[in-house]
């Protein structure tokens, strides 16, 4: 390869994954790793020394390239600290449940919704949360705080920073309007703690010489702040020219379904109802941006295994398409909320309404009820004109076209599913480039979903029965 090449490590909740770009934008190889459950003790932490172990021997993998950057990325939800050059606590999984008592007395010092754009998230999803638990437990004492994305960059070059995406990203730290800590990261004295803000595309430093000796990557390879992997997705999603700067949404898709607008006129971000999972999000430039998420890829696995490829694999969407009419001529349907505490019903039980038998009719169906629930979210946040969905839902053919055929006045499109959130994070070195192919236009279903979406708004609201329950990793 004449030119240099670039590395995004993207270290999601579910997968970690490694993958190597061309200057121009182009994806050579793409290496991933399955996030492993660990014990709780004390609490649960983040599979991070066995990611640690697997990213150096991932880098080595592209030794034979001549790498001029790498770029961190990783979910919002995570806090590492450093002290005496090494970590300071295990960096905790944001779905430990603190015990009751200390999260009590943290909801008692959060400031409000209208100040953070934060809402009060369940487990630790408020990485705020996290550090006070750690307070309490002393163990910040002497620590230097930074998000998940930049102990990355820590880890590669020896120098920590922090960056306002993970900042922003519900973490009840960051004040979006002000640019600044919020009141009570500065009262607990956090705010202080966190290593030097830097923008996501400025460089952390260079490759330490012992990483540079044991990868065979150049001594002289910059490290790039990093960011937090939806506004990454964001990012990626502005190089297309129907996106820009034009007033649009993007839904990307994976663990979390998670709709960010960039919106073309004034939204008062406390109107956002904090109750169902609205949030503020903050940019790589630092400007505020309305979102709504739920946890549509973990909901997805509950209905139909682990195997989220099932609703998405290419020879299986033309009978996944066909199985569309019997469900609705039917009125089966999945009603929220499989993931408890999170999205726009948190406090409703999932039931099943009708439970087809057949195995492609109860996958169809949670691909419809995807679709019902990222339409609601897409209308708390006052989403319109333009959607495009990104991430590896986008292929899922019943999921895009049902969603198409809920908002008729909206123009959906698809992208490329696999390389989103990378392709983004190479935009903070190069904001020119230009994702690889068209958008997509999508088609909506064939079938008209206006009366199952009735249905299924007057189950939600009045209850339903005779309705099954759905237990946690329930089978196909």
């Amino acid at each position: 390869m004449a030119q240099g090449a670039y590395i995004v490590v993207d270290f999601g909740k579910t997968l970690s994954k490694v993958s190597l770009w061309t200057r121009d934008g182009h994806c050579l190889e793409r290496l991933t790793r399955a996030n492993q459950p660990q014990a709780a003790n004390p609490y649960v932490p983040l599979d991070t020394a066995a990611n640690s172990a697997w990213l150096l021997e991932a880098l080595a993998t592209f030794a034979a390239h001549p790498i001029e950057a790498i770029i961190p990325v990783s979910h919002g939800a995570a806090v590492a600290g450093i002290r005496d050059g090494a970590l300071a606590f295990p960096c905790i999984d944001y779905e430990w449940d603190m015990p009751a008592d200390r999260m009590a007395a943290y909801r008692a010092q959060r400031d409000s919704f209208a100040m953070t754009g934060s809402p009060a998230l369940p487990a630790g999803l408020n990485f705020g949360v996290q550090l006070h638990y750690l307070d309490t437990a002393d163990l910040l004492e002497g620590a230097t705080l930074m998000p998940y994305a930049q102990y990355w960059a820590w880890l590669l070059t020896g120098v920590a920073v922090s960056e306002v995406t993970s900042l922003g990203c519900h973490s009840d730290l960051w004040n979006p309007a002000d640019g600044d800590f919020s009141p009570m990261a500065k009262t607990r004295r956090w705010a202080g703690k966190f290593a030097p803000l830097v923008r996501a595309g400025d460089t952390a430093g260079t490759l330490r010489p012992e990483i540079a000796r044991q990868t065979g990557l150049p001594a002289t390879t910059k490290v790039l702040a990093g960011l937090h992997d939806s506004n990454a997705a964001l990012l990626a999603a502005r190089g297309f020219a129907e996106i820009a700067d034009n007033e649009a949404t993007v839904l990307s898709t994976g663990t979390w379904f998670i709709a960010m607008r960039l919106a073309g006129e004034a939204v008062d971000s406390a109107s956002l109802p904090e109750a169902r999972d609205c949030l503020v999000n903050v940019d790589a430039y630092g400007r505020p941006v309305p979102s709504a998420r739920f946890m549509g890829g973990r909901e997805i696995e509950t209905l139909i295994e682990i195997d989220t490829r099932r609703v998405d694999i290419k020879p299986d969407q033309p009978a996944l398409l066909a199985a569309v009419d019997k469900l609705v001529s039917d009125g089966a349907m999945v009603l929220p909320t499989l993931a408890p505490g999170n999205g726009p019903f948190p406090r409703n039980e999932a039931r099943w309404l009708n439970r087809p038998e057949c195995w492609f009719e109860r996958r169809a169906a949670a691909c419809l009820y995807a679709a019902l629930v990222a339409s609601t979210s897409l209308d708390l946040i006052g989403s319109k004109d333009r959607l495009l969905v990104e991430g590896r839902f986008a292929e899922a053919e019943v999921f895009v076209r049902a969603l198409a055929s809920l908002r008729p006045g909206t123009q959906i499109y698809t992208a490329n599913a696999h390389n989103d959130v990378s392709f983004g994070a190479l935009r903070l070195i190069d904001p020119a480039l230009r994702p690889q192919g068209e958008l997509v236009p999508v088609t909506p279903l064939d079938t008209d979903l206006t009366q199952y979406r009735a249905q299924w708004c007057a189950a939600i609201e009045h209850g339903a029965a005779p309705a099954d329950a759905i237990t946690q990793g329930e089978t196909a």
